[in-house]
């Protein structure tokens, strides 16, 4: 009875490992069904790290720690899967009476477990062999299907990490076009210069394709979300935050402003935020504070129309503004706070050098902190 209850298991296990990997490498599209293993793995690993971390007080050494969660939890996860799929074999060998030859001792479970795993690695050392038709059978099963799980496994990291190299170049060009951390003012400011709303028109373009293309990547490989930026002030989340805002803007009303593509890459945007909250358990909750109170959107307008740029005033547009903010704020804090990140400002509250101002040997000069940028002076 205990060898068919082992490879009953067995089989579970096996069929388990298979699916839950092929889902998460193979099947490129969201996957609605609620159990799965590595949901469950992510969620349950990434509660424990980031709670760990909360006890740090220096904001950028929990950036740096959490850092590390995203590669080392997919290799983790790897290796879990591997080791889900020796243990599975081994109760087949043992379920099939553990008939192997095996010197000095009597074969046990032990024997049936190392005759896995150094079958499932195509180790070859010979000294416990299969004896039985079936044990011969299950010996060859395991050792192609090992090699083949391992090959898929091997071709599936650089497709994590080209992936995400494609998202932070879109971030990274963000930096001196939208400041550090982004945020829909200085994007505006920066863009007052003669023609710059035409330039910022294909900007709003680029990221329309980049959430896109965020949307695709990031649903079929959740992990990426994980995988956090070169600098503690930047993330996806903030940038796309940043992006939503400046849309947000330009549809209010901004005279000669390109409303129609930021309509366009406002949907997508928000489609990307709402999908990938679903995929994390990540509800729209409220936010805990405004992020756009009276006084600094009054303050918004005077920066933006000592640049030449015209917000419309009223309570149509104010109205306007909160009905688009209430469709995508209470998903990306959501996201923000599951992930431990920060939401931008919608103007920031000093000028400070952009990432590409400063470096490991010393500050930016005194006149790029004076400026902000030597890219944005144009008015």
């Amino acid at each position: 009875m205990n060898h068919w209850i082992a490879g009953a298991a067995g089989v579970a296990l096996l069929a388990t490992v298979f699916l839950d990997a092929f889902e998460a490498v193979v099947l490129p599209r969201r996957v609605t069904r609620r159990l799965r293993f590595a949901r469950l793995y992510y969620r349950t690993t990434w509660r424990v790290c980031s709670r760990l971390v909360r006890v740090i007080p220096s904001k950028k050494r929990r950036d740096s720690l959490l850092g590390f969660y995203g590669p080392l939890s997919l290799i983790l996860l790897l290796g879990v899967w591997a080791s889900g799929m020796v243990l599975g074999f081994a109760l087949l060998h043992y379920s099939a009476g553990s008939a192997v030859n095996v010197s000095g001792a009597p074969p046990n479970f032990t024997t049936d477990l190392y005759l896995s795993g150094t079958t499932f690695f195509t180790l070859g050392i010979g000294d416990v062999t299969p004896r039985s038709a079936l044990a011969r059978l299950l010996t060859v099963a395991e050792a192609g299907l090992g090699f083949g799980f391992l090959a898929l496994l091997i071709g599936y990291m650089p497709v994590i990490y080209q992936s995400f190299s494609r998202r932070e170049v879109g971030i990274s060009l963000l930096d001196s076009r939208a400041g550090s951390p982004p945020s829909a003012g200085e994007l505006l400011r920066r863009h007052s210069y003669a023609h710059g709303l035409e330039a910022l028109q294909a900007l709003l373009a680029t990221w329309e394709h980049w959430s896109a293309e965020l949307l695709e990547s990031h649903l079929s490989y959740p992990v990426l979300a994980y995988y956090r930026s070169q600098h503690d002030n930047q993330s996806w989340i903030s940038s796309l935050t940043a992006i939503l805002d400046t849309c947000s803007l330009l549809m209010m009303g901004l005279e000669d402003a390109c409303s129609r593509q930021a309509e366009l890459t406002f949907a997508i945007a928000r489609h990307a935020v709402v999908d990938l909250s679903q995929v994390f358990g990540s509800p729209p909750r409220p936010l805990p504070h405004e992020r756009l109170p009276d006084n600094e959107l009054a303050r918004l307008r005077n920066v933006l129309a000592k640049h030449g740029l015209r917000l419309n005033d009223g309570a149509a547009a104010a109205a306007r503004l909160a009905e688009l903010r209430a469709l995508y704020e209470p998903y990306v804090y959501s996201l923000a706070h599951y992930l431990e990140v920060e939401l931008p400002p919608w103007l920031p509250q000093a000028i400070r050098p952009d990432n590409w101002q400063t470096s490991a040997w010393g500050r930016a000069t005194g006149h790029l902190r004076e400026t902000g940028s030597v890219l944005d002076d144009h008015t």
